[in-house]
């Protein structure tokens, strides 16, 4: 039974380090939790009709239904697309498709997210909790996930209802690095401050000259963190620094940092000599 990998050969994690196992075996006395299709690309078709995949199925706990609680996850972003459900064949739907599949409990069928608006979400891989009652379809969607039109069915914070505001479907449960693209975002699209004069943010979308100035300035501070073997406090501030920098600079040029992100992930299964070397021919 073959199997084709396109990701390091292990992973790395605190204290410890596995090889690629598709049916994600943890080691004993771990607190991780591993996917169980990691780096598969490829997978043996037969494989899914053997006994290997069969007690796969038959270690994860089922409701009394048959279901299991599924979530989409955007590989790049870490931003949870949306909760539905799973049974046996809408998890080997998904595992042989790669297209995210769910089990619709009104209608009683397998549905595929995407099959209508063709928003399909790409899965990449497909991670178990460590209970093995809840499954995450980790993937890169084609688009908004959610029937609303917004990019995730999160955006509906509790605190807005508590204080009865209404929910914006642009405000969405982001992260701390997409809480600063956000809001890099909105001082380019603010044509004025309440005081008259400009952000930094917006000073610096507005002059190129000071802001690669500012990005070279705070990289040398970054380095001189190692070279002057200054604590791990200023590190982290200096790297904070540096982001801060490169996203308002990125924001200027158009560019996502789930793009970068993008980027980085699939250069996982490349050695970064040969991606230097392709960039250069």
């Amino acid at each position: 039974m073959a199997f084709s990998f396109s990701c390091p050969s292990s992973f790395q994690t605190p204290n410890l380090s596995f090889r690629c196992n598709p049916f994600g075996v943890r080691p004993p006395n771990s607190r991780f939790c591993y996917p169980f299709l990691a780096c598969m690309k490829k997978l043996d078709q037969d494989l899914l009709k053997g006994p290997k995949f069969d007690l796969l199925l038959d270690s994860i706990k089922w409701d009394d239904k048959g279901l299991a609680v599924a979530i989409a996850q955007n590989v790049d972003t870490g931003a949870v697309l949306m909760q539905g459900f799973a049974n046996k064949d809408a998890l080997l739907t998904t595992i042989s498709s790669r297209k995210a599949t769910f089990y619709s409990r009104s209608r009683s069928t397998l549905w595929t997210k995407g099959e209508t608006s063709l928003n399909f979400i790409n899965v990449i891989d497909i991670f178990l909790d460590c209970d093995r009652d809840s499954i995450i379809y980790l993937g890169k969607p084609d688009g908004p996930t959610c029937h609303t039109g917004s990019e995730t069915c999160y955006y509906t914070s509790v605190d807005d209802v508590l204080n009865d505001l209404q929910a914006e479907e642009n405000k969405l449960a982001l992260t701390t690095l997409y809480n600063l693209e956000s809001t890099i975002n909105q001082r380019k699209e603010k044509t004025g401050s309440s005081n008259g004069k400009p952000s930094w943010t917006k000073r610096l979308l507005l002059d190129d000259n000071l802001l690669c100035s500012k990005i070279r300035e705070e990289a040398d501070e970054l380095c001189r963190t190692l070279e002057e073997n200054e604590d791990k406090a200023r590190t982290a501030s200096e790297m904070a620094d540096v982001l801060y920098h490169a996203m308002v600079l990125l924001a200027k040029r158009g560019v996502k940092i789930e793009d970068v992100l993008q980027v980085l992930r699939l250069r996982f299964s490349q050695s970064g000599i040969e991606e230097k070397k392709s960039r250069q021919a």
